[in-house]
C-alpha cells in the first residue's frame, strides 16, 4: 500500500513497483486517516508512506499504522536524512527509511530486502547520516528543562513561565537554548513538537505534572 497526499507521486512509485514481477500495489491512499481501515483490512506486506513533515508526530503516525496491521513492514520515504529524524523514526518501529534521492533500482532493492525478512532495519540515507545514529542527541533533558518545555506546549510566555517557575526571565531563556540545542530546535514551536515526538517514542514525559 502507498499513502501519500500527492496523486503524481503515488501513480509514480505504483508504477516502478507494478513494473516488478513481485510487487502488486493493493491500493493507495492521500492520508493516514483514510488508510488506518484499509491497512487494518487488506493487512498488505508493506505500507510505504510519505512522511516530510517532521515538525509534526510522525512517530504517531508510525505506531498508529503498524497498530492497525502488526506483520505489515512500515517504509518510510521522506526528503530528509537528519539523524533525529532516522532515529525517530526508527524507534517508532519502521524497518526501511528510504531517502527521497534514492534511485529506481535502490527503491526496490530496498522494499525486497525488508518484507518478511524479521527484524532487519533497512536505511538509505547519506553516510554522514548514519555515522551521526549513535551520537544520538546532544543530551536529555534536565528536569527543569522539562518542566520549561511542558509550560512552553501550554502557550506561556518566558514571563509567565519564569513567574510560575519563581525565576527570572534571563534563566527561561538560558533554558530554552539549552533545550533547542538539546533537540536540534529552532523555535518554540519546533522545540515543542520535537519533544512531544519524543514523548510519543516513550523517550520523555510530556506533562510536567507527570514529572
Amino acid at each position: 500500500m502507498i499513502v501519500d497526499e500527492h496523486r503524481l507521486l503515488r501513480e509514480v512509485l505504483g508504477e516502478v513497483l507494478l513494473a516488478e514481477d513481485d510487487f502488486y500495489v493493493l491500493t493507495d491512499s492521500t492520508d493516514v486517516e483514510s488508510s488506518i481501515a484499509l491497512i487494518a483490512r487488506t493487512r498488505p506486506d508493506i505500507v510505504l508512506i510519505d512522511i516530510d513533515k517532521p515538525n509534526g508526530s510522525p512517530g504517531g503516525v508510525v505506531r498508529r499504522l503498524r497498530e492497525a496491521s502488526p506483520r505489515s513492514v512500515v517504509a518510510v520515504l521522506s526528503m530528509y536524512d537528519d539523524a533525529r529524524i532516522v532515529q525517530e523514526m526508527i524507534r517508532a518501529g519502521v524497518r526501511c527509511y528510504l531517502h527521497k534521492g534514492i534511485t529506481r533500482r535502490d527503491l526496490v532493492a530496498s522494499l525486497r530486502s525488508v518484507a518478511g525478512t524479521g527484524e532487519q532495519v533497512t536505511l538509505t540515507v547519506p553516510q554522514a547520516t548514519i555515522a551521526n545514529l549513535d551520537a544520538g542527541y546532544a543530551g536529555p533533558l534536565s528536569r527543569r528543562e522539562r518542566e520549561v518545555i511542558a509550560l512552553v506546549g501550554a502557550a506561556m510566555s518566558n514571563r509567565q513561565i519564569a513567574t510560575h517557575l519563581s525565576v527570572t526571565e534571563g534563566t527561561v531563556k538560558r533554558h530554552l537554548r539549552n533545550i533547542f540545542h538539546k533537540l536540534g530546535a529552532v523555535s518554540r514551536i519546533d522545540a515543542v513538537n520535537k519533544y512531544k515526538a519524543l514523548a510519543d517514542a516513550n523517550t520523555y514525559p510530556w506533562s510536567a505534572a507527570g514529572m
